[in-house]
């Protein structure tokens, strides 16, 4: 397993070059859970319900639902009340906007329109299919603010092409900004991948990894999900994050109680598997 994975989140976060990612392995040793809820919903009133049952229990949520084409009641306030809840309840918020276009238009799409996504969104995240421009033009953004991106190097989707050659240019790319790239959306850890001997400081790497796909009760759905569970995630493919979505609020309408129980009950998974991670790193 790699060394990154052995140390605690406290111990990385002395060390990472990124605001963002400081912030985030701060907040998971603190709140001791390295749970990121993904809240994929189409009622504002939904959406704001589950962020703050779960609240208590995730150091991040993955806010897919500030999308126009996913919330059918969209309004401005929604991105006011999901900051309020982040300060409420001590958690950082990961717009998944998966950018995907040339520099200047990610830019653009990062900065401006109703969603001005960098001057709220801690970290974000972005296809590395057009080459390293996508995260020059993210970073004019990014970086001033002390925000972090992703890249999605693999994927938990049954016959995904993020695979082999693509995901070694995905690290090569992150490796070329280590101060922006704060990791990958990824199945495994990736420090280390598609390096060459005349690389330096690939031993020091440190990339967060979070994972999607990730449930305790079921191992697939009918549009090519696949899951696996925290400890599969975490102990032994030593990733950060685990990613949970409706196996935590299940289907509308939301049932509160339940939304509490299973958030608690996947924090609780998660945070086994990663104490188990550094005894057995430690023995």
């Amino acid at each position: 397993m790699p060394a990154m994975s052995a140390q605690t989140y406290a111990q990385r976060a002395q060390k990472h070059a990124n605001p963002a990612a400081r912030q985030l392995l701060e907040t998971i040793e603190r709140k001791q859970t390295n749970l990121c809820v993904s809240v994929d919903v189409i009622k504002k009133a939904d959406f704001l319900a589950i962020i703050d049952a779960v609240g208590p229990f995730v150091c991040l949520i993955k806010a897919t639902g500030t999308h126009v084409d996913i919330l059918e009641d969209f309004d401005e306030t929604i991105i006011k009340d999901l900051q309020e809840l982040s300060v409420k309840h001590d958690f950082l918020i990961f717009e998944d906007r998966k950018f995907a276009d040339i520099g200047n238009t990610v830019s653009l799409q990062y900065s401006s329109g109703v969603h001005k996504i960098a001057s709220w969104s801690h970290i974000t995240n972005a296809h590395p299919v057009p080459g390293p421009s996508i995260i020059t033009g993210l970073g004019v953004i990014g970086r001033p603010l002390g925000r972090g991106l992703l890249l999605l190097a693999e994927m938990s989707t049954k016959g995904s092409l993020a695979t082999g050659a693509y995901t070694e240019e995905a690290v090569r790319m992150a490796r070329a900004a280590p101060d922006f790239v704060v990791g990958f959306i990824a199945q495994r850890r990736m420090e280390g991948i598609g390096a060459t001997g005349t690389e330096s400081n690939v031993e020091e790497e440190d990339f967060l990894v979070l994972t999607p796909g990730v449930g305790l009760d079921v191992k697939g759905d009918t549009m090519g999900q696949q899951y696996r569970t925290p400890k599969q995630v975490v102990l032994e493919s030593g990733c950060d994050v685990i990613i949970v979505g409706r196996g935590i609020y299940g289907k509308t309408p939301i049932d509160i109680n339940y939304v509490h129980t299973q958030a608690e009950r996947y924090r609780k998974e998660g945070w086994s598997a990663y104490q188990e991670r550094l005894q057995l790193s430690s023995s």
